[in-house]
């Protein structure tokens, strides 16, 4: 035994890096969580990451359906509340997995297609169009929620995803977190001199500071994103008192200015959501299709950074029975989504899959604690208003590093495949093209308004299914790499060893392996109500 265990390690010696099953260096890993503090600063930490989506998604599409500053603020608290719920879900039945679920921005396209629908320009009054048009989108959100449910419970994702291997996981996550790349710099250049400061301060505190702190527990990178956002929170406070904004265009003191939300004067102090607050969901079959699309490119989305999540808790390759058990769920945080009025899908937050990887934190309780952070903000309006009134470039430049992080968990699956191999390099590098080239295409001659597309002849809801899912890069790229690794011809590799199959093996099915097991199995009293798929 002993010559044996000296021959693993020269051969690990031998490797410029051995190839690690599990990430090192995680400090508190699915299964272990940190002393109840510094949970529940890290849970807060967490609920503030889930603010840029909660607000962004409303603040974009309300005004467009005819909404006020009130219709806002109660659709966010409503988006709070549900996600926070979602995420309790996603934690005690689904993944397991310490993942946040927001709001999806697949959904917004076809979002965006119901509001400007011929049927609702003969209502006249802005309040009334606002309900009439929300409850169209809860209907489309209803039905494709039970798409994604049946694909998930069913098992027929697990049936899909069962053909993944290390090589073709890759463009699922790296892309879930690079696909985002709008919400990061540009978002910040919308007010540089507020978003350039906290992404100097972000990346200084995180990375340069703890190399300067001569302490026995380093504490200020695990506690970067808090620090950051007071210090500039605070600097962007002092330049819209001292009048810097006050002869600015408008776009530039929305985006820069800390007291332009109209969230805090608008916000219920107490305010429970409830479901059909808005009336009776209505359906119509064209946006129900455009919908699904969507929910169709949040499953691939979600499982990009359900990998990426249990990479950087600390937990073994997810098994695709695992994965489809959590999109099913996902597709209970959308009916949920749906009958509560929050506008859009669900997806697994990538900022905060990313913040696991800087704070070295991938408990589960964490980020049970921060949905119930969400849950109570949403409740007390102007407690939570006063937190969503951080301007959203300073979130953008957070976003800059930790959409980064989640992009080279994906990257690291490629410890496990050949790169020596040309098959490899043509399948990396063909679907990595395409899911930047492809999407662009769609992006650049997609107009919302336009009454002809890329498809001739058919009806808006065909050219918005294929708008939404030709434009995701997750998608694209996954679709491009599953289908390759599956098909093209292994001559000199049988096994699939290039492509990184025999890492996985003990991983594919559940109860395989003990880890798999201490990972994502429910609790004891809860197996026999919802068995493992």
């Amino acid at each position: 035994m002993a010559g044996g265990g000296r021959d693993s390690q020269k051969a690990d010696e031998l490797q410029p890096h051995p190839v690690k099953e599990q990430l090192p260096g995680v400090q508190y890993c699915v299964n272990s969580p940190p002393p109840w503090p510094e949970a529940v600063v890290l849970g807060f930490q967490h609920y503030l990451l889930t603010l840029g989506t909660t607000i962004l998604i409303p603040s974009m599409i309300v005004p467009q359906m005819g909404g006020d500053n009130l219709d806002k603020a109660m659709v966010i608290q409503t988006f709070l509340f549900v996600s926070g719920l979602s995420t309790l879900l996603q934690s005690l039945f689904g993944t397991r997995l310490p993942a946040v679920v927001v709001g999806s921005y697949s959904y917004i396209i076809p979002i965006t297609s119901i509001v400007v629908a011929d049927r609702y320009n003969a209502v006249t009054d802005a309040h009334e169009k606002f309900i009439h048009t929300m409850r169209g989108i809860q209907g489309a959100l209803i039905a494709s929620a039970c798409f994604q449910m049946v694909i998930g419970f069913l098992g027929l994702w697990r049936n899909a995803i069962r053909f993944l291997s290390p090589l073709s996981v890759v463009p699922f996550i790296t892309f879930a977190g690079l696909g985002l790349y709008r919400l990061g710099f540009p978002t910040l250049a919308k007010c540089v001199e507020v978003g350039l400061p906290e992404l100097i301060v972000f990346v200084f505190i995180s990375q340069y500071l703890p190399h300067y702190i001569q302490a026995r527990v380093q504490r200020c990178d695990r506690y970067s994103v808090l620090l950051s956002v007071a210090i500039v929170w605070l600097y962007a406070q002092l330049l819209t008192s001292s009048g810097v904004y006050n002869h600015k265009p408008i776009n530039t003191q929305l985006c820069c200015r800390t007291d332009r939300a109209g969230l805090v004067g608008a916000a219920h102090w107490i305010y429970i959501p409830y479901p059909f607050q808005w009336g009776s969901p209505t359906f119509n079959a064209g946006d129900v299709f455009a919908m699904m699309a969507a929910s169709f490119v949040s499953l691939f989305e979600s499982t990009g950074i359900f990998f990426a999540t249990a990479r950087y808790g600390g937990a073994t390759p997810v098994p695709p029975s695992v994965i489809s058990r959590g999109v099913g769920w996902l597709g209970v945080g959308a009916l949920l989504n749906g009958m509560f009025g929050c506008l859009t899908g669900t997806t697994a937050s990538v900022e905060n899959a990313g913040l696991l990887a800087l704070t070295r934190v991938g408990s589960r309780r964490v980020i049970q604690i921060s949905a119930g952070f969400m849950i109570f903000f949403s409740v007390f309006g102007k407690f939570g208003a006063f937190f969503a009134c951080v301007p959203l470039p300073i979130l953008a430049a957070i976003y800059c590093v930790l959409f980064g992080y989640v992009a080279s968990a994906g990257l690291s699956f490629l410890q496990f495949c050949n790169l020596n191999s040309f098959r490899t390099k043509f399948i990396l590098g063909f679907s990595f093209f395409l899911g930047i080239s492809v999407p662009q295409y769609f992006r650049e001659y997609f107009q919302i308004e336009s009454t002809s597309g890329h498809v001739h002849g058919s009806g808006r809801w065909f050219e918005d299914v294929l708008t939404v899912i030709f434009m995701s890069h997750t998608t694209v790229a996954a679709i491009v790499a599953m289908i390759l690794d599956s098909t093209l011809t292994r001559e000199n590799d049988p096994n699939g060893k290039d492509s990184g199959l025999h890492w996985w093996k003990k991983f594919s099915l559940y109860g395989s392996d003990v880890r798999n097991d201490e990972f994502y199995a429910l609790p004891c009293r809860l197996n026999k109500f919802f068995p493992s798929l």
